[in-house]
């Protein structure tokens, strides 16, 4: 009989990040991780606690320190199996920095400068004043991926832009450096979960920096907490619930509900016409609530030391696969004593 590992070694490999950037909320389980548990069942997955990308900005080492292990414990407490997927922290393994490196030499300023995130990230503080790693971090992510031989990203509609800066500088250094040394990744946009919005402003995601708590759902609220905030949520003039991009609020709270209670979009606008936002709001609250506590007792209960346990395999086995492939991308490149 194969082992887990010989069979995870059939499946097309999928690689995904997430920061480790605190107040985890609803969104990031919703848009990434509750894709991920999904996904491992049919892919070798490799996950990725990206702290270098964390760093683009100024954070305190501590609080970052507590911040990785916290995300570890969601995922963990979230079903990422390590029996079944690779979960690692990025600085543990160095060869993504120095992939970095590599194709910053590969990357074009034109390439760069197309980089629409970059924009939107340095408006606060201007360019010049942002750090090269802020603009230069999609060349990172890039090589996040192109380490592990990776088949599959799955990303939201906002990262687009950097899987295809992943994949041109894989066919460009395939193009220069003959064979194919890089695999051209796909990425894999699910529209529907990718995206949820904030709930005071369904215009813009919900976000961990966002000014106002009554944006998000954090993962650490309480129950009294949560179902404040889904009374608050906006929603709009109209008052029957139906689903439709002209009515971002209301799709965003159906999408909540539908993907938290596995109910389809279709059954809970059925279940609702001819109801008010009143009780759709308290039993959207509820859903929450009954996905939300229990999760909190799961993450509750794993420890420090399964934390570093999971961790420091995922790193043991990820420096293996990723040292391979940069040392064959050094050697195709003519660098190194031999």
């Amino acid at each position: 009989m194969k082992s887990g590992q010989q069979k995870m070694n059939q499946k097309k490999r999928l690689f995904s990040g997430i920061q480790p950037t605190g107040n985890l909320h609803l969104g990031n389980y919703l848009g990434a991780v509750k894709n991920w548990v999904e996904m491992q069942e049919d892919y070798d997955a490799i996950f990725c606690i990206v702290d270098a990308h964390a760093i683009t900005v100024p954070q305190d080492p501590e609080v970052l320190r507590g911040n990785i292990r916290d995300l570890a414990r969601l995922l963990l407490a979230s079903e990422i199996d390590p029996e079944k997927s690779t979960l690692f922290v990025q600085s543990d393994v160095t060869a993504h920095a120095e992939l970095s490196w590599l194709l910053n030499t590969v990357a074009r300023m034109g390439d760069m400068e197309k980089m629409t995130q970059f924009k939107d990230k340095s408006a606060k503080d201007g360019s010049e004043r942002s750090s090269v790693g802020l603009f230069s971090y999609p060349i990172l992510m890039a090589a996040d991926i192109l380490l592990y031989d990776t088949h599959i990203v799955p990303v939201g509609d906002d990262q687009r832009q950097h899987i295809e800066l992943t994949r041109t500088l894989a066919r460009r250094f395939n193009k220069r450096f003959g064979d194919k040394h890089l695999i051209v990744p796909r990425g894999e946009i699910r529209e529907e979960g990718m995206r949820i919005m904030g709930l005071d402003d369904p215009t813009k995601k919900m976000s961990k920096s966002a000014t106002s708590e009554y944006n998000y759902i954090a993962l650490s609220d309480d129950a009294d907490a949560i179902r404040k905030k889904i009374m608050r949520a906006v929603t709009d003039s109209e008052q029957a619930i139906t689903y439709s991009n002209n009515r971002p609020a209301v799709k965003n709270l159906i999408t909540i509900y539908s993907l938290l209670s596995k109910k389809s979009v279709d059954e809970i606008v059925r279940e609702y016409e001819g109801k008010g936002f009143g009780d759709f709001k308290k039993d959207l609250a509820e859903v929450v609530v009954d996905f939300v506590m229990p999760l909190q007792k799961k993450i509750a209960g794993i420890s420090d030391e399964d934390v570093t346990s999971v961790l420091t395999r995922g790193a043991e086995i990820a420096s293996k696969i990723a040292n391979a492939k940069v040392k064959n991308i050094k050697n195709v490149m003519g660098l190194g004593s031999n």
